[in-house]
């Protein structure tokens, strides 16, 4: 069991300094690179004048230098903020608005914007050198390690504090629950400012595993992605199913890239799953797929279980504001066979879940209540947010989290039921808008679909919108009114009638946030415009 994460990576450059740890799309640098970086970064923090443990802030994409960086701050007794560089200039200035960061570090050229009193540090101010570097410095226990920064009801962001002990509890549960292969090669799809990107990040370092770059750039360019990923190797998969499902597409990249573990949302898995190639036969080293960010579809699992037979199929749950994930379950046979909507797992260890059941209007499902080492001390600088979704149970020392998600137990294997705040009140009757959701993403013809709420003047909900995002060439295969009229018998299947959606609209796009997802409030607010 690892002790400190910062000092296992030094051990580990100073035992096999010629270990590759990073493969950008075929530019490698290894572990003695990152140590001497990271040891140039802490020592020209330490020489600037910020005031102890002040959070910095780094602009950037997923570089060498980024990552470098990050260890640099907390070699040097700062947390990092990691902030990506296809951001808008207003989201910097708001996170330094509630951050109060004194610096920037500045890997990808910043924005034009007014920074009034911050000072700004450039990668090319930091000289290499063999620099020593104090190890008391080291950010270490309850300290905050990295601060993600993530949406908020009011538009302004909120940081979501997580410390070297949060992150210790979450790469230990990963290391030792997930049967990962030895020196792991993780696909690194996620951005820095996406705490996804934290699951295969650290796991990588901390057990001379290897990160194989999946730029942002290239993942929102079809073209580019599909002539990228077939030349990376890696053996771990880490991402949402979403994104798995997009390189199901036909795509010239994948087969090229060298790693072993795939990590990504489901919505990204989904982009791969149409390709000839995307199979074991094609990957042999991909041993292990990990998704998390949201709901994995039972249709997506059974499709990579056939492609992969023998790999490791993870599904995983967990909000940010509890380091990246605390439930886990091995998709297999059995488990396909059990369950047509997935479960999210069994809790780890060291942690609790338990149901608020006062927030459910079904027996034994509630609020999923998170309490363990790797919750959150809080929101920066948010005491009003931080009160309202954190407390201290009677007797317990450790934090809890109120997630805002509904679930249930069945045994010891939890389930995903949604968001409470996207429950509403139409005709008397309480709806979950993401079983709506669910259903209709799971059609054939669609491949997002978000049941939004079109509100009266009064503020009661007057229908049910279905805006939807269909598969590739279905639009011209079917007209709109066949198209709706097979989604609502097929909705009626399974949801009750009042479930059904009054309204059915047709986008080309719908909105995407920042970490990769529908943005389901971005679909509701543009509902409410009309």
């Amino acid at each position: 069991m690892i002790q400190d994460v910062i000092k296992k990576i030094d051990e580990i450059a100073d035992r096999e300094p010629d270990r590759v740890v990073y493969d950008y799309l075929g530019k490698t640098n290894t572990y003695g690179e990152l140590k001497r970086r990271s040891n140039a970064w802490a020592h020209k923090i330490a020489s600037m004048d910020i005031p102890a443990k002040a959070p910095i802030m780094i602009w950037g994409g997923q570089t060498f230098e980024m990552v470098a960086s990050f260890l640099g701050c907390v070699k040097s007794g700062h947390a990092y903020i990691p902030i990506a560089s296809y951001s808008n200039a207003e989201r910097l200035t708001m996170i330094q608005d509630v951050s109060k960061s004194p610096i920037v570090l500045e890997i990808d050229p910043l924005p034009d914007v007014d920074l009034s009193g911050v000072k700004v540090l450039k990668a090319s101010e930091v000289e290499d050198g063999d620099y020593q570097v104090n190890e008391e410095e080291f950010v270490e226990g309850d300290d905050n390690y990295y601060i993600i920064f993530t949406s908020g009801t009011t538009g302004k962001p909120k940081g979501v504090q997580i410390s070297h002990d949060n992150l210790l509890s979450f790469v230990n549960w990963e290391l030792s629950d997930f049967n990962l292969p030895k020196n792991p090669s993780f696909l690194a799809q996620a951005p820095y400012s996406f705490d996804l990107s934290v699951m295969s990040l650290y796991p990588a370092l901390v057990s001379a595993g290897k990160l194989v770059i999946l730029p942002h750039d290239v993942t929102q360019n079809f073209g580019q992605l599909f002539q990228t990923l077939p030349k990376m190797q890696f053996n771990v998969w880490v991402s949402t199913p979403s994104f798995a499902q997009m390189c199901f597409l036909e795509f010239q990249t994948l087969p090229k890239m060298q790693f072993n573990v795939w990590v990504s949302t489901p919505s990204f898995a989904q982009m791969c799953f149409l390709d000839r190639t995307f199979d074991s036969k094609h990957h042999p080293d991909l041993s292990h797929f990990l998704f998390c960010g949201e709901e994995l579809p039972h249709s997506e699992a059974n499709m990579l279980k056939k492609k992969f037979p023998d790999s490791h199929i993870f599904n995983t749950y967990g909000p940010t504001e509890t380091t990246v994930a605390v439930t886990q379950v091995e998709i297999t046979d059995e488990v396909l066979k059990k369950y047509d909507r997935l479960p999210i797992g069994k809790v780890k260890e060291d942690t609790k879940v338990t149901i608020d059941t006062s927030k459910g209007d079904k027996p034994g499902e509630g609020e999923i209540i998170i309490s363990g080492p790797s919750v959150s001390k809080g929101y920066m600088n948010n005491p009003e947010k931080t009160e309202a979704a954190f407390f201290h149970q009677d007797g317990e020392a450790q934090s809890s989290y109120r997630s805002g998600d509904a679930g249930f137990f069945d045994g010891d294997m939890l389930f995903y039921r949604g968001r409470i705040d996207f429950q509403i009140k139409f005709n008397g009757y309480r709806i979950e808008l993401e079983e709506i959701n669910f259903y209709l993403s799971k059609n054939e013809y669609v491949r997002y679909g978000v049941a939004a709420p079109k509100y009266n003047k009064d503020h009661t909900v007057k229908q049910i919108v279905a805006e939807i995002e269909l598969k590739h060439d279905v639009a011209r295969q079917h007209s709109e009114a066949a198209l709706t009229k097979a989604i609502r018998e097929d909705l009626a299947k399974n949801v009750m009638p009042y479930m059904i959606p009054q309204r059915f609209v047709y986008q080309d796009k719908l909105p995407i946030s920042q970490n990769g997802k529908v943005d389901i409030k971005a679909v509701i607010k543009e509902v409410n415009k009309q």
